[in-house]
């Protein structure tokens, strides 16, 4: 690629997500990197090359973290600064900004003035140009979380902005289609005509339970599992019965599969009693159509189904050419740290206006 390229960056605590835009702002591709934070820094720096190694370098670069959470820093602060520094040593010659919420995009070398602004922003960045497609509620289903967020008058209306406050809203909800642990889904399951507990053992994800189901996308399982062994089927309804204490008979397959239905049910019970907490505040009426976004968004469509409500895709209203909308949706962030800096795109300017209480909502001016 030429100089004049932008590259949007999500930057995880597992995944590097990436949307590369042309001079001309159009979204011309999109792919995800492993980057397990937690073993190193190091791990940035390779999936940025990698990056680099696909696309060339660019002239500007936008990002926007979740990473600063990974336990290889001392605090959300700490991550923050470390992560920055380490796109600054690998992007030298770049415009280089990161998404800091309500401030909009700063340079790398600000984020230190507002590194709580800058922790975790992802979800905010993508609720900004989701709402630019109309009223509604966003379900962003990531490979570790769910992100939840109304949508309103052209903005997001959230009763939370970090981590902590989201958990207490319900708006941050601890479950993901790749990465969470089956046993952070259900005690017991109904397994053998009787109500079986789980082990409390990191056996099998919900990676191996919706690759049983046959819902997981293809490629979006990047990481190892939890035994090592490979991601096919076979391996999966090994993990998963090891769960429950079984071994894989030769009739094994039907077990496990009909016991990874049941568990992709409650996680989208999960889901669902989430969405009811936050659309009890009132602000938000029923008839308003689920916002789908992230990897695991076929549980949005699921979910939209059951509920009889009407369902948008989070990249519904962006000018994204066919082949890279279901790929648009799964890096929603990382579309909109970008869509965000090109010029002229929805939200660019930001304004305050009156919200309710303990919230932080903004619209374009």
């Amino acid at each position: 690629m030429d100089g004049g390229a932008l590259i949007g960056l999500d930057i995880g605590g597992a995944h590097l997500k990436a949307a590369l835009f042309d001079e001309a702002g159009t979204l011309r591709d999109l792919d995800q990197w492993p980057c397990p934070l937690w073993l190193g820094l190091d791990r940035l720096e390779q999936a940025m090359a990698a990056v680099l190694v696909r696309w060339g370098r660019p002239q500007r670069v936008a990002a926007t973290m979740t990473g600063e959470l990974a336990d290889l820093f001392d605090d959300r602060t700490d991550g923050v600064r470390r992560i920055a520094a380490t796109l600054r040593s690998a992007l030298p010659a770049a415009t280089l900004s990161v998404f800091a919420g309500p401030r909009g995009l700063v340079p790398v070398d600000a984020v230190s003035d507002c590194a709580e602004a800058v922790a975790s922003a992802n979800w905010y960045a993508t609720a900004l140009v989701a709402a630019a497609g109309g009223d509604g509620v966003l379900l962003d289903v990531g490979s570790t979380t769910t992100d939840i967020v109304p949508l309103i008058g052209g903005g997001p209306r959230h009763a939370g902005y970090s981590d902590a406050e989201r958990l207490d809203s319900g708006e941050l909800v601890y479950t993901g289609v790749v990465r969470t642990p089956v046993m952070a889904v259900a005690r017991t399951v109904p397994y053998g005509g009787r109500s079986r507990a789980l082990m409390a053992e990191l056996f099998a994800t919900m990676a191996d339970v919706h690759r049983l189901t046959g819902a997981l996308p293809e490629g979006v399982d990047q990481h190892a599992t939890a035994d090592g062994r490979d991601h096919g089927v076979t391996a999966s309804a090994r993990r998963l019965l090891r769960m429950v204490g079984d071994d894989l008979e030769p009739d094994g397959l039907a077990k496990a599969r009909r016991l990874a239905h049941h568990l992709a049910e409650r996680q989208l019970r999960q889901i669902d009693d989430a969405l009811d907490l936050v659309r009890s505040r009132g602000q938000t009426a029923d008839a308003l159509p689920l916002v789908g976004a992230g990897v695991g968004r076929f549980l949005v469509r699921r979910l939209a189904e059951r509920r009889g409500s009407p369902y948008r895709d989070f990249e519904a209203h962006l000018p994204v050419a066919p082949a890279l909308r279901e790929r648009a949706g799964w890096f929603a962030p990382a579309v909109s740290v970008g869509w965000l800096t090109i010029e002229g795109a929805p939200h660019k300017h930001l304004c305050p206006v009156a919200g309710a209480a303990d919230a932080v909502s903004y619209l374009p001016d």
